[in-house]
C-alpha cells in the first residue's frame, strides 16, 4: 500500500492535475490492508503475539471470508497440533493440556513497552483505524486523530509517519481528557511493515510418527521448560535438517515431514497425593534445594518402587496409546510407521515396556495351542520335578496342569488341604517353594527367576501394559539403561536376543553426559571398542577433534620415533668395540638399524584406521538387527576445555542437537528407502 501511496504522490506533482479529474485519481491509491493472523502466547506472565505460517493464515483467512466464523468451525493449525475455533477466536492443543490462546486478525500494530515488538490492535478498533486511513488517502486529509477504547490517541500524519500516544494519567482530580503525553510509539500499517517472521509452514504429508518421553522432573532443558517445548524444537531442528539433507526427495515430494508428539508422564505421577506426603517429611531447611530434589531426583525411586512403577507405567502405555488413536482418527490417510524415543528416565520406561510386549496377536493366539502350550508342559514340568525331590512323585495327578512354581509360591496351607494332600508332605511342599522364592530374592540373577524376558533382562515387579502398534525404531537419549540392568544383575544380553516387537534401537549420548551409559559392553563383554561417533550434519568432524586427533598421531610418532633412535645408538654403542660385528657384512648393521625403526613408522599409521575398522564391523548381536547400537556425540569446541563444567548441559543438550536429529531422520527415511543426498562420512 505505501509505495503505491507513494507513487501517486510523485506523479500527481509530475503532472499538474486537471480541475475534473482531481477528484477520482486520489482513489485509485488506496489499497485495502492485507491481513495476517497471530496468536497470543503467554510466557511467565508476559504476552507475547506470534504469527501463524503464512499457510495457516490463509486458511483462516480463506475460512473468515467465506463468512463460516460465524458458526463454530474449526481450523486445524501448526501441523495439525493445534486447532483453531473460529467464533471464539481460539487456539487449543490438541493433544497435550495447555492453555487456551486467543486468537486475532490483525491490521494495524503498535510498538510494546518492554520490547521492540509490534502488538496487533483489537480486530473492531483495527477496522476503525483502517477506516480513517482510506479517509485520508482518498481525500489527502491527514492529522487525523483517534481514540482508542483504552483513551490512548492515535494520529495519522502521514502514510509514512503514524504515532500512538499513551496518555501520562488517564485522568486528573480535574477530570481532564486525554492529550499527547508519554512517549510517542510508532503504528504500522499491515504485517509487512513490521518485520515479522512469518514461516512457510510445514508440509502437510506426514511420512512418520514419533512419541518422545522425557526424563525425570517436569523440566527438560537448561532454560526449565517443559517436554512440549522441548519437542517442539527437535521437531523444527528436524524440518531444517530436512531441507538440507533430503532435497531431492522433497523436490521430487517423495517425502513429507516426521511428527513428534510429547508424552508426559511426570504430572500424573505427582497428582496422586504423593507430594503432599513428601511436604509433611520434608525438612525445612535449604528449601528450593529439597523442592527440587522432591520434584525431579526421587522420580528415579518412584519407579524403583512397586506402588509407582505401575503408574508411571500405565501412565506412558495409555497415553502413548491414546496419542496414537487420536493421531490416527485426525489423519485416516496415514500410512507411515511409529517409533519412540525417550530421554533420560524415559529412556528405561520404554525399554522396560519394550522387552515385555507381546510379539502379536496372531503369534498369541497360536502360543495357545503350540509354543504356550509346551511352555505350559515345561513349567509344570519343573512342578513335577520339586515334588520328585521331595519324594512326593505321587501327589503329582493333584495339582492342575497349568500349575506352574508361580502359582506354588501363591498357595496357602489350607489350598493344599483342599487338594487331599496330608499334613506331612504339605509342609515339605510349603518349605521347599519358600525357601526357592527366598532364594530368587536374594539373587535376583538366577537363571530360574519366573517370568523374566528373554535375553537375561530381569525387570521390575509389575503388570507391564501392552501397546498398540509395534514400534520401527527404539531411540534412547541420554540413557541410564546400561546401569539400571547391571544393577538389576544382569551380567550380560543374550547377543541373539531382540525386542518383542521393535527391530531397530539406537543409545545415543553426549560424551560427557553423567547419566548415560553404554550397551554394547553388556551384548559383549570380552571385546573393548569404543562407539560410533556420530558424524556432524555438516558432514566433516569438528576441526578441535581432528587437530586432537593429529597431535595424538603426531606424539606417538615422536615417541616411538624417540625410542627407536635410542635403541639404535645403544646398540651402536655396545657393538662398537667388536671388529667381528663391522667385518660380518655391511649390509646387515643398515638391517638392524633399520628393523627397529620400521615398526614405529608402520604401527601409528596402521593401526588406528585398523581399529576403527574392527570397531564398526563388530558384532553386537540382534538388539539393533545386527547393527551398530552405542552413538557417541562429538563435544563442541568450548565444551573440551573443561568436562564437568559441560556436563549438566551434555545431558541436556539432545532437544536441539542437529546431529542427533539427522541420525533419527537418516534412520526413520532409510527404513522407507529414502538415502540423505549425500552420505554423511564415518555413518553406517
Amino acid at each position: 500500500p505505501l509505495p503505491c501511496a507513494g507513487g501517486a504522490m510523485s506523479a500527481r506533482e509530475a503532472q499538474p492535475p486537471p480541475a475534473a479529474g482531481a477528484g477520482p485519481e486520489p482513489a485509485e491509491r488506496y489499497e485495502a490492508v492485507a491481513p495476517h493472523w497471530f496468536y497470543c502466547k503467554v510466557t511467565a506472565g508476559r504476552e507475547r503475539w506470534v504469527p501463524f505460517s503464512a499457510q495457516d493464515s490463509e486458511r483462516l483467512e480463506e475460512a473468515h471470508g467465506s463468512g463460516r466464523d460465524k458458526e463454530d468451525v474449526v481450523v486445524p493449525t501448526s501441523g495439525g497440533r493445534y486447532d483453531v475455533h473460529l467464533k471464539k477466536r481460539q487456539r487449543v492443543a490438541v493433544y497435550w493440556e495447555e492453555e487456551v490462546s486467543e486468537v486475532r486478525r490483525c491490521t494495524w500494530f503498535y510498538k510494546g513497552d518492554k520490547d521492540n515488538k509490534y502488538v496487533p490492535y483489537s480486530e473492531t478498533f483495527s477496522e476503525e483505524l483502517e477506516e480513517a486511513y482510506m479517509v485520508a488517502v482518498t481525500l489527502d486529509e491527514w492529522k487525523k486523530k483517534l481514540e482508542s477504547p483504552s483513551r490512548e490517541i492515535i494520529i495519522l500524519h502521514n502514510p509514512k509517519l503514524m504515532v500512538h500516544y499513551h496518555p501520562a494519567a488517564t485522568s486528573d482530580d480535574w477530570g481532564s481528557t486525554p492529550t499527547e503525553q508519554g512517549r510517542p510509539r510508532t503504528v504500522k500499517r499491515g504485517v509487512e511493515n513490521i518485520a515479522a517472521e512469518i514461516p512457510n509452514g510445514e508440509p502437510l504429508q506426514i511420512d512418520h510418527l514419533v512419541f518422545v518421553v522425557h526424563g525425570i522432573g517436569p523440566a527438560c532443558d537448561i532454560r526449565f521448560r517443559n517436554i512440549i517445548q522441548c519437542v517442539n524444537d527437535f521437531r523444527n531442528v528436524s524440518l531444517s535438517m530436512l531441507q538440507a539433507h533430503f532435497r531431492k526427495a522433497q523436490e521430487q515430494q517423495q517425502i513429507g515431514r516426521v511428527e513428534f508428539l510429547p508424552v508426559n508422564w511426570h504430572s500424573s505421577l505427582h497428582s496422586t497425593g504423593v507430594d503432599v506426603d513428601l511436604e509433611r517429611i520434608t525438612l525445612p531447611s535449604i528449601n528450593r534445594l529439597r523442592h527440587f530434589i522432591n520434584d525431579t531426583i526421587l522420580d528415579v525411586f518412584f519407579y524403583n518402587s512397586s506402588t509407582y512403577c505401575q503408574t508411571v507405567l500405565d501412565t506412558v502405555a495409555s497415553e502413548m496409546n491414546r496419542l496414537y488413536q487420536l493421531f490416527r482418527q485426525r489423519n485416516p490417510l496415514f500410512k507411515g510407521g511409529v517409533s519412540i524415543a525417550g530421554h533420560s528416565l524415559g529412556s528405561l520406561i520404554l525399554f522396560d515396556l519394550l522387552t515385555n510386549q507381546k510379539a502379536g496377536p496372531e503369534e498369541g493366539e497360536r502360543g495357545q495351542e503350540g509354543p504356550g502350550a509346551a511352555s505350559d508342559l515345561r513349567v509344570t514340568e519343573e512342578v513335577i520335578e520339586a515334588l520328585k525331590k521331595l519324594d512326593l512323585s505321587e501327589y503329582c495327578g493333584a495339582f492342575e496342569k497349568k500349575m506352574d512354581p508361580q502359582a506354588m509360591f501363591l498357595c496357602t496351607d489350607q489350598n493344599f488341604k483342599e487338594m487331599g494332600i496330608p499334613l506331612g508332605p504339605r509342609m515339605k511342599i510349603l518349605h521347599y517353594f519358600n525357601s526357592q522364592r527366598e532364594t530368587q530374592v536374594c539373587h535376583p540373577h538366577s537363571s530360574s527367576l519366573p517370568r523374566s524376558p528373554p535375553g537375561g533382562l530381569h525387570r521390575v515387579s509389575a503388570n507391564y501394559p501392552q501397546l498398540d502398534y509395534k514400534p520401527t525404531i527404539f531411540f534412547a537419549f541420554g540413557s541410564p539403561i546400561g546401569m539400571f540392568l547391571t544393577v538389576r544383575g544382569v551380567k550380560r544380553i543374550n547377543p541373539d536376543y531382540s525386542l518383542p516387537t521393535c527391530r531397530g534401537f539406537f543409545n545415543i549420548f553426549h560424551p560427557y553426559d553423567p547419566v548415560a551409559y553404554r550397551i554394547e559392553p553388556l551384548i559383549v563383554p570380552d571385546l573393548e571398542f569404543e562407539p560410533m561417533l556420530l558424524p556432524h550434519h555438516k558432514g566433516r568432524k569438528r576441526m578441535h577433534l581432528e587437530l586432537k586427533e593429529g597431535l595424538t598421531r603426531m606424539s606417538v610418532d615422536l615417541k616411538n620415533n624417540l625410542l627407536g633412535s635410542l635403541r639404535v645408538a645403544w646398540q651402536s654403542f655396545t657393538r662398537a668395540p667388536l671388529p667381528a660385528v663391522e667385518a660380518a657384512g655391511p649390509d646387515a648393521e643398515p638391517e638392524a638399524e633399520a628393523s627397529p625403526e620400521k615398526p614405529p613408522d608402520t604401527k601409528p599409521e596402521e593401526t588406528p584406521p585398523a581399529g576403527k575398522e574392527e570397531a564398526a564391523l563388530v558384532n553386537v548381536g540382534r538388539l539393533n538387527g545386527g547393527r551398530r547400537i552405542d552413538y557417541v556425540l562429538q563435544e563442541k569446541p568450548i565444551e573440551s576445555f573443561n568436562e564437568y563444567l559441560f556436563a549438566l548441559q551434555g545431558h541436556l543438550c539432545y532437544w536441539e542437537s542437529e546431529d542427533t536429529v539427522l541420525l533419527v531422520l537418516k534412520e526413520i527415511y532409510q527404513t522407507q528407502g529414502i538415502t540423505l543426498d549425500q552420505p554423511l562420512p564415518g555413518s553406517q
